[in-house]
């Protein structure tokens, strides 16, 4: 579950970055903001993703 939203707060400010670098022009290392606002959200659906999945396949506990 910890590794879901890391991954999702990870594409989070990978989107953010991005969309900074796409409204100054900038470009560091060849990763232009188009780029990086692909890697942000592609990385924030797969931690979308990997929630859904634990929050729907989590093991049951018969603990009250």
């Amino acid at each position: 579950m910890k590794y879901a939203v890391l991954i999702f707060i990870i594409g989070l400010i990978v989107c953010l970055v991005g969309a900074l670098f796409k409204i100054t022009h900038w470009s560091l290392f060849g990763f232009s903001g188009n780029i990086m606002l692909a890697i942000g959200l592609f990385l924030q659906i797969i931690g979308g993703l990997l929630l859904l999945y634990n929050l729907l396949f989590a093991k049951k506990s018969n603990d009250l």
